[in-house]
């Protein structure tokens, strides 16, 4: 499993940060595809592939990912797209004792992968958006490669065992810490140079945010009774189990990017 891991990130990661680096169409592009696969296997999880709802909710996710690409306010439309369409379609063609349970995990599906994936382009957008970009995937790869290594070193006390049976105390606080690291030092090799009183709390923040994505996305899944969502990355389960982080710290780091940074 480690071999297959490490195999699958040395191919997956430098593809990932090449298509960070390049920005525009080509970033947008791939970021939809992965909105709408993204949200396809969450929404299978619940239904059968096949079934139109998770295509439709799949299909909002994405053009979330190219609204933001727009502006903010087009998240407001397709959000609302999200909340009526899927409504709509349950209205008229599903059983009514199941109407509810379809709504609300295909509106699920859109606002976990889709909205909060949208974030990821409206940070490339910014000024600096590269850098900006860069900061929060690499310092969520550092929170979550410390903590995995060291839970599997030291690890010995369970966190939360019946949602993530093998994550451990000292997994956790080695991520929180090799977090904070990796954000203070890519701060300096990207070129933010963000000033102490700044980027201190933001290598704070990140980790604890990369952490709590991590466990979120354990709870749906424990409360599906799977293990991954799917099993096509390698070693790491689905697209979704290698989003879960991320879809906390890229908004994050885009409300501290402009919000708090002057």
């Amino acid at each position: 499993m480690l071999a297959q891991r490490v195999a699958t990130a040395a191919v997956g990661v430098p593809l990932v940060l090449l298509v960070a680096w390049a920005g525009g169409a080509w970033f947008t592009a791939v970021l939809c595809a992965a909105l709408f696969a993204a949200t396809l296997e969450f929404e299978s999880i619940h239904h059968h592939w096949f079934y139109p709802l998770p295509l439709l909710s799949a299909s909002i996710a994405a053009a979330m990912g190219a609204g933001a690409s727009v502006g903010p306010v087009w998240l407001v439309w397709f959000t609302l797209a999200a909340v009526v369409l899927p409504l709509g379609w349950v209205t008229l063609f599903h059983p009514v004792e199941r109407g509810l349970d379809d709504w609300l995990w295909a509106l699920a599906g859109v606002l976990y992968v889709g909205f909060l994936g949208s974030h990821m382009q409206l940070l490339r957008d910014l000024d600096n958006g590269r850098d900006w970009f860069l900061l929060a995937l690499l310092g969520t790869y550092a929170t979550d490669t410390s903590a995995y290594f060291v839970g599997r070193t030291i690890g010995r006390h369970h966190m939360a065992p019946r949602v993530s049976p093998k994550k451990t105390w000292e997994g956790g606080v080695g991520g929180l810490a090799g977090g904070f690291a990796g954000v203070l030092l890519f701060n300096y090799l990207l070129g933010l140079r963000l000033e102490a009183a700044l980027i201190v709390p933001l290598a704070a923040l990140l980790p604890v945010a990369a952490t709590m994505g991590d466990l979120g996305e354990s709870v749906m899944k424990r409360g599906l009774h799977v293990k991954d969502t799917s099993r096509v990355v390698p070693g790491h389960g689905g697209l979704v189990d290698r989003l879960d982080s991320l879809l906390f710290t890229m908004p994050v780091m885009y409300y501290f990017a402009t919000w708090v940074v002057p």
